[in-house]
């Protein structure tokens, strides 16, 4: 193809924030200058003849920007097909054919600058490495978790090991911290960030890969836990089920109720020191059981359900609560969707039906689309999505 592209925009600058870097050796970049942008062709240099490839608009973020498909030929973006006058999101990294295949048009690549503009934008917050340790074993935390209600913060390893001997010894856990009684325990991803921020500054701070494994093999706490005590255990149960709708119910000296409180299945029955933990779905409460291989954590969202527990336990239904579908611990990638759920964007119709029509514009189906996610959120490109 012998066209060559150029750009022309509005609020020129003479600062380039980002370039189009063509894959073929033979091409020059396209510097864009502009808030507002488009991708031109010119078939020859003496040409007045051009033909419009697309529009660039940059984002307030100054991270992203937004193409608009300006030419009578499908793009591909990302392996995506945008099709004349769409609009879809691009990033730094972004692959852009403008045209329908790859073997007979030009192929760019997204890349942002660094620019003072962009630095300005980013949040500097310092923080004293001593109070990101753990007061256990005084080193920086590792996967951390926090406890409440005095929301001191611990190695999942080293407070796991501490629940586990104040389990045996005592008849509530207490902060090792400042002795409060705990309540709740559970894993905190925002100071987790800090945590790898902090190792990446000063990677003195890193512990062995030996300690790490050691430390990774005492972590039982997947999810919030609701950590139950002789004295907080006679103020109220946690989900009574009556009918089709949950109560919570006043209770004489029994904590929050599951079948194996007050009876033993399956060989097990639960303690006063037996640690709760509530299932996401259903509200029911079931005991944390680290001794055993039966799940209790949804393999997709590391959430705590109670499905396969109770299955194993051969418990299809208590009085206080239903039990989960077994099925809630398949895999995120073996459900199949055909349609966005009823409980995205807030139940608002008109917005789910928006987004489906911009996933079939795209040409992609939305399992495809969530397949995507779901490899994003493995590699931690993106956060957790809640429907």
């Amino acid at each position: 193809m012998a066209e060559v592209g150029e750009s022309s925009g509005s609020q020129s600058s003479s600062q380039i924030w980002a370039k189009l870097v063509p894959l073929q050796a033979q091409q020059s970049d396209i510097e864009v200058c502009s808030d507002e942008m488009i991708v031109s062709s010119q078939i020859t240099s003496s040409s007045q003849v051009k033909h419009d490839w697309c529009k660039i608009t940059r984002n307030a973020d100054m991270l992203t920007a937004m193409m608009q498909n300006k030419s009578s030929n499908d793009i591909l973006v990302d392996d995506a097909v945008v099709r004349r006058e769409d609009v879809v999101e691009i990033k730094c990294g972004t692959e852009m054919v403008l045209g329908p295949n790859r073997e007979e048009y030009l192929s760019y690549i997204f890349k942002l600058m660094p620019s003072q503009e962009t630095c300005k934008k980013k949040l500097k917050i310092s923080v004293d490495v001593e109070h990101a340790k753990c007061s256990i074993c005084l080193n920086i935390w590792h996967d951390v978790i926090t406890i409440a209600p005095c929301l001191h913060n611990f190695c999942n390893g080293c407070f796991s090991e501490w629940l586990k001997r104040s389990q045996k010894k005592h008849s509530g856990v207490l902060c090792p911290q400042c002795r409060a009684v705990v309540q709740f325990a559970g894993r905190n991803p925002f100071l987790r960030n800090i945590e790898e921020e902090i190792l990446q500054a000063d990677p003195s701070l890193k512990r062995s890969d030996e300690e790490i494994a050691l430390i990774d093999s005492y972590a039982t706490i997947r999810s919030n836990l609701a950590i139950r005590s002789e004295r907080g255990s006679r103020r109220k149960r946690g989900w009574a089920y009556d009918g089709d709708e949950y109560a919570s119910e006043e209770s004489d000296g029994v904590g929050p109720q599951c079948p194996q409180c007050g009876s033993a299945i399956g060989g097990f029955q639960c303690n006063q020191q037996t640690i709760h933990i509530q299932c996401q779905n259903c509200g029911g409460m079931m005991p944390s059981r680290a001794d055993m291989d039966v799940p209790q954590h949804c393999s997709g969202c590391d959430g705590s359900f109670c499905g396969a527990y109770w299955h194993a336990q051969r418990v299809t239904r208590s009085e206080y609560h239903p039990v989960c579908n077994h099925e809630t611990f398949r895999p995120i990638s073996e459900h199949t969707i055909t349609r966005i759920p009823f409980l995205a964007h807030e139940m608002n119709r008109h917005e789910q039906d928006i987004t489906e029509r911009c996933i079939s514009q795209s040409g992609r189906t939305l399992q495809e689309v969530v397949a995507e996610w779901i490899r994003k959120l493995n590699n931690r490109e993106i956060g957790m999505l809640i429907f």
